[in-house]
């Protein structure tokens, strides 16, 4: 049966851990895992425009030595799953021809169906839901500021709940760090998400909070991390969330609060002077192009564990 990365759940603690350090050896070595997925094809379909997610993957599985296939979703030449056809028959057909299946969509219903019905590994690139691949390499660039070991250290996102905030909330209790959601009320986090990571921290021993006050939240923070305000497919609502959004933007005043060596994370793309200041995302505690380069090892690592080229143990 095939592995699936739909969410960051999809992983036990020590098989986010494997990840990680699989990616930081590809990272020190690259040459060393050139050509391990030879003769290998994997689909790359595309709801939604990208930057980062689409180059790194592509780049990624061609340093593999497998062949990246970009499919749009929809349109007069994409894929008929933007024009009607269900996953169910989209995800039995390409596993025909394909040896994984790498979707970024708006609806993690449709990541499901295409796991529930491929006999090929699929992973969630991005969804409205949840965006493990980004944590992965976010946890990743904080290992290598902190060290591996990131007990009692304290993420803060500050922003409306996302898919970003729901992915970080899986993360924090499989690899040992606190987080704490700066978001408004009206904007917050899926409960039922925010519930079940509780229920992971209290037993890993690490911790989850929801609060209000974004000053308050950072304080003594070793990371804060925002994301744009307005997500794809939220342009009708930009005037509103940005409404809510005002006293959250990170800048220099409010880093001062977070620990003397804190860093400074973004996904990217960011809107400087909305979410986040210029001066700090250019700022020298910023490692936002350290995470957009992660994701290539991070990525990397996560296609060769579950396409059977690596061990999981």
């Amino acid at each position: 049966m095939a592995r699936h990365l739909r969410t960051l759940r999809d992983l036990s603690p020590l098989e986010l851990i494997r990840v990680l350090e699989l990616a930081r050896t590809i990272k020190g070595n690259p040459g060393a895992y050139r050509g391990k997925l030879a003769d290998k094809s994997v689909a790359l379909i595309f709801a939604k425009p990208s930057t980062r997610t689409r180059v790194s993957f592509e780049v990624g599985i061609r340093q593999l030595g497998a062949q990246a296939l970009f499919l749009p979703y929809g349109g007069d030449s994409g894929l008929h799953l933007g024009r009607g056809e269900t996953p169910h028959d989209t995800a039995k057909s390409l596993a025909r021809y394909v040896d994984a299946i790498v979707i970024r969509t708006f609806g993690r219903d449709e990541v499901d169906e295409l796991a529930e019905h491929s006999s090929v590994p699929v992973v969630n690139a991005l969804t409205d839901q949840d965006y493990p691949c980004q944590v992965l390499s976010d946890v990743m660039t904080m290992r290598e500021r902190f060290g591996d070991d990131l007990r009692g250290k304290k993420l803060v996102f500050v922003g409306p709940g996302n898919n970003v905030t729901h992915s970080l909330l899986q993360a924090g209790p499989r690899a040992g760090f606190d987080v704490v959601l700066a978001c408004p009320e009206l904007l917050p986090p899926s409960h039922q998400v925010l519930e079940v990571a509780r229920e992971e921290a209290a037993r890993a021993g690490t911790r989850v909070f929801l609060e209000h006050d974004p000053r308050r939240a950072v304080k003594d923070a070793a990371v804060v991390y925002t994301d744009t305000w307005v997500s794809m497919g939220q342009e009708r609502d930009a005037h509103s969330l940005r409404a809510k959004l005002t006293a959250y933007t990170v800048d220099d005043e409010l880093m001062q609060t977070a620990a003397r060596d804190a860093i400074f994370m973004h996904g990217l793309p960011a809107r400087r002077g909305e979410e986040v200041m210029a001066s700090v995302i250019d700022g020298p505690q910023s490692v936002v192009f350290d995470q957009a380069e992660n994701r290539l090892h991070a990525q990397k690592a996560l296609l060769l564990l579950l396409m059977g080229a690596e061990p999981w143990s």
